[in-house]
């Protein structure tokens, strides 16, 4: 199992480098750059030459990327081409409150997923699964903006019970941020809710109809014990992967979802960065999220293989 653990932390590795050599390339290979985006119309002869040595955007790509390679590595992210600024505070300050959007939306997901699940599982093509699944598909199935937008005209424009958009800055205080971060809690919950739904309903159903829970069922086993020692278990233990990946997503920050509330996350800050051609900027916050991502996954393949009852009962045995 360590031999495993050590692969999938150099894959990911591997991983966090493919992503900021893509989002590099990306960036690299739009039409203009920082100076095109600083000067705007004044983009044009010596002044916009001067801006590009000033830069160090006359040098060549392969050059500027190995040199912000060895910057990330001795754990400088550098400075912000727009404004000057260290990228590193400015990251964080949008990274706190991307934390807060997330935490949020686990706290209120995770929980209402896995007990409307449950209660789908149990109640198989009853009333309840019927009203739920419905529910469910429709909420992964309709883009993140359009519900936005609704949420925005039902609650906020029609009843006036919250705020449309957030209107506090990046760096006030976490508690500013109510009640205008309601409405993205809920869009995020609504999607996250339904992915982690429909992977436990599954996973509850194919156990329950497995050999040793009809048995314990012939054996008189209460089925509350069945349900709560046996069943569940085992259940959530496919889904840990699930919500990892939603985690990960969320914790990333969703670009829609902040830009439609106007909520100064990760996801905010790089769309406004690569308006900019803030290529730094840029490539801080994809290897930000890319290490997020790919940490989250570890983590969770890591607690999967020690929950997993077949490997406790091989390290038992041996």
């Amino acid at each position: 199992m360590f031999r495993m653990f050590l692969q999938r932390v150099g894959l990911g590795v591997i991983t966090v480098f493919l992503v900021s050599a893509m989002i590099f390339t990306a960036v690299e290979i739009l039409p203009g750059d920082a100076c095109t985006a600083i000067l705007q119309r004044d983009a044009v002869g010596q002044r916009l030459e001067n801006c590009r040595q000033e830069l160090g955007l006359n040098r060549p790509a392969i050059i500027r990327y190995s040199t912000w390679a060895i910057q990330v590595l001795k754990g400088d992210l550098g400075t912000s081409i727009h404004n000057g600024k260290q990228i590193a505070d400015l990251v964080f300050e949008r990274f706190k409150n991307t934390m807060l959007l997330a935490t949020l939306t686990l706290m209120l997901g995770v929980p209402l997923a896995i007990g409307l699940g449950i209660l789908t599982a149990l109640r198989r093509d009853r009333l309840p699964d019927v009203v739920v699944s419905t529910l469910a598909i429709f909420a992964m199935t309709i883009p993140e903006f359009v519900s936005a937008t609704l949420l925005i005209f039902i609650f906020s424009i029609w009843l006036g019970w919250v705020p449309g958009i957030v209107t506090a800055s990046a760096s006030a205080p976490l508690s500013s941020f109510f009640p205008g971060i309601i409405l993205p809690v809920v869009v995020l919950t609504m999607v996250m809710t339904a992915h982690i739904l429909r992977a436990v309903r599954s996973n509850v159903i194919e156990v329950m109809e497995s050999d040793y829970i009809q048995m314990a069922v012939l054996k008189g086993v209460p089925y509350r014990t069945i349900i709560l020692r046996h069943a569940l278990p085992n259940a959530l233990l496919p889904a840990i992967n699930v919500i990892a990946l939603t985690i990960a997503w969320l914790l990333g920050g969703v670009v829609v979802v902040e830009k439609v509330f106007n909520f100064p996350g990760l996801g905010h800050y790089m769309v406004d960065a690569i308006s900019d051609r803030d290529l730094p900027v840029v490539q801080a916050i994809a290897l930000i999220v890319a290490t997020v991502y790919v940490g989250v996954n570890l983590a969770a393949d890591l607690l999967g293989l020690l929950l997993n009852p077949r490997l406790r009962t091989m390290r038992t045995r041996a």
